[in-house]
């Protein structure tokens, strides 16, 4: 063999070799990444996935009558830094060393949670943390705290900021927050939501998520001059805006007038009611509970949770009754002080007296032994009879309402013969204020029963998307007569001196105080005093007081009710006082605000007005 065939296998022998030992590397490497590196390579692979980002859409404002900010979102903002920016390690990291002192004071004046050296020592943290053996590369959050916009503007300005995220590294990371401009007015119907997440969970704020949330966009991550950026692909449809019914002024008034008198007592909650008559916007609603320091805060829709009613219903059971044909305006009925025993039940009256009442009378002062032998002899001990009525009045009917928790009336046909005569005034049934003020409502609305309603518009930038209005229940719930019979006894509630239990208050057979009566308009209503149901038995300690009325009795333009359970700091359980005074301050400033009267020489004189009525 020649000596150049000896160096052309020699060369061969050489070349193959080569690409064997590469070969086998090739293996051992493929071996090393499937069964020892697997794990790092696939957290890298994770790493560099680069998923669409939703662009959450803004969330709509609730607001009032008068389009005042009930509501809304609020951006806020977190600041990070990225020390990751080359321009920050430009020149020996001078650009970063050189502004640190300054960022850290800047920082510390206007986010104002930390010191100077406290801000200083987290920007030397993170950027140490840039050169570590493996670092992430996360950006740092400066702060916990948000900022709001104003804020963000003013760190902006900075120089170093100013020059832009790619050579600061500074970022934004923008959150919306709900907030509510006048605090506790009416903040447990408003609603609220779940944290960050946005999602409402009470009030309006649940009921109308949906269309408050809107429609999130898509942003897709893109390369752009050598780095990730997110790129809008789709944008985000933002919420409806939420026009209530709601009015601002009324429900200060409301909220002020019910929560001195909570205070006064020391009672467990109260809720109270204002709506228009004749169209059924509700213009206040105020729920109010006591906290373990004795302050009132919004906590509960006690206003839709159904409770037993009551001396409130004895006017449901006559307008039932007399609607029949059952009973007159001036049949007697004579009561004893030592109470009424039927069956097994014992009935007594809060004032006891051996005398006779007319049905007007016996309203008036509420008398339970006198409603109930009325209506179980109109009814001859049939409940099934009685409670047939109640639903041809409306009292069953499903009375939407846009709170979340709404309870539907309770009225159940009783298996016992006893029991309708505890209906008769207020126990054995349930219903929410809401329930009851409707009922109210339709007496002085001329017998037409409509349902109230709290939400007048949904608005997309301002222009109307939807339209709710007045809604019909009952067209008539009874005839004009019951009517006018039943307006003449709670007329007698408020302004016979002698009988009405919110007329007024006598010493020596002098009057000292009123209730519900009031020089500046005139007021219609009835008191209800309901024993609460405790540890398996009714108290005798404990009640739950009501006034409902509307006003002015001339021409009713509002219907209000206040309902306060538990008072404990009162020698007397006085729902025409205590409940009675506040509708009655509701009533006066009520009617100042919404000018429904005139002065015509030294009189004053009722102005009718337009209210949309239906």
């Amino acid at each position: 063999m020649s000596d150049k065939e000896r160096n052309t296998i020699l060369r061969f022998a050489i070349i193959f070799l080569l690409i064997t030992a590469g070969f086998f590397v090739v293996i051992v490497k493929i071996a090393m990444i499937q069964y020892v590196e697997r794990d790092t390579w696939i957290k890298v692979a994770k790493n560099q996935v680069k998923n669409d980002q939703v662009v959450p859409a803004t969330r709509g404002n609730i607001l009032d009558c008068h389009n005042l900010l009930l509501a809304s979102s609020v951006p806020q903002y977190y600041i990070n830094m990225d020390t990751r920016v080359e321009a920050l390690h430009l020149g020996g990291d001078t650009a970063f060393n050189n502004n640190v002192n300054q960022l850290a004071q800047d920082l510390s004046r206007i986010i104002g949670d930390k010191s100077a050296s406290e801000y200083r020592e987290k920007l030397l943290n993170s950027f140490r943390h840039k050169n570590e053996k493996g670092w992430s590369g996360m950006s740092a959050r400066l702060s916990n705290k948000r900022i709001n916009f104003i804020q963000k503007k003013q760190l902006e300005q900075l120089p170093f900021i100013k020059r832009g995220k790619y050579k600061s590294g500074i970022t934004f990371y923008e959150i919306h927050r709900r907030v509510k401009p006048y605090g506790e007015l009416a903040s447990r119907t408003i609603g609220s939501i779940y944290g960050e997440s946005g999602e409402g969970n009470a009030g309006l704020e649940k009921r109308f998520e949906k269309e408050l949330r809107g429609v999130d966009g898509l942003s897709k991550r893109q390369k752009v001059s050598g780095r990730f950026e997110d790129v809008i692909i789709k944008e985000p449809e933002d919420g409806v805006d939420i026009l209530t019914t709601l009015d601002v002024n009324l429900l200060d008034i409301a909220t002020d007038a019910l929560r001195d008198q909570l205070v006064k007592e020391s009672s467990d909650w109260g809720c109270c009611i204002l709506m228009e008559t004749r169209t059924g916007k509700v213009r206040a609603m105020v729920n109010l509970d006591r906290t373990s320091d004795g302050n009132y805060i919004e906590m509960a829709n006690h206003a839709v949770q159904r409770v037993e009613p009551g001396s409130t219903f004895k006017t449901i059971a006559l307008v039932a009754a007399m609607d029949d044909g059952l009973i007159g305006l001036y049949d007697t009925v004579r009561v004893h002080k030592d109470g009424w025993r039927y069956f097994s039940s014992r009935h007594t009256d809060s004032h006891p007296k051996d005398t006779i009442y007319t049905t007007r009378s016996a309203l008036a002062v509420s008398s339970n032994i006198a409603l109930a032998k009325i209506i179980t002899k109109a009814y001859k001990g049939s409940a099934k009879r009685f409670v047939h009525k109640l639903e041809q009045m409306g009292l069953k009917d499903s009375l939407y309402c846009e709170i979340p928790g709404f309870e539907p009336a309770r009225i159940d046909v009783p298996n016992d013969t006893v029991t309708i005569s505890k209906m008769s005034y207020g126990y054995s049934v349930e219903l929410s204020p809401l329930q009851i003020i409707t009922f109210y409502n339709a007496i002085a609305n001329d017998g037409k029963m409509i349902r109230p309603y709290l939400v007048s518009e949904l608005q997309q930038n301002g222009e109307t998307v939807k339209k709710f209005g007045t809604e019909v229940i009952k067209n008539r719930i009874c005839n004009d007569e019951t009517l006018q019979n039943i307006r003449l006894c709670l007329h007698d509630v408020v302004w016979d001196n002698h009988l009405g239990t919110a007329s007024v208050r006598t010493w020596g057979g002098r009057v000292v105080d009123y209730k519900a009566q009031s020089e500046l308009v005139h007021i219609a209503g009835k008191t209800g005093t309901a024993q609460l149901f405790m540890n398996g038995r009714y108290s005798g300690r404990n009640h739950r007081m009501t006034f409902v009325g509307y006003f002015p009795e001339e021409d009713p333009q509002y219907t209000c009710i206040c309902m306060i359970e538990n008072p404990k700091n009162v020698g007397l359980y006085d729902a025409g006082y205590d409940c009675g005074n506040v509708v009655r301050t509701i009533a006066e400033k009520t009617i100042a605000y919404s000018d429904f009267y005139t002065f015509e020489g030294d009189s004053l004189v009722l102005k009718l007005k337009d209210n949309d009525i239906k």
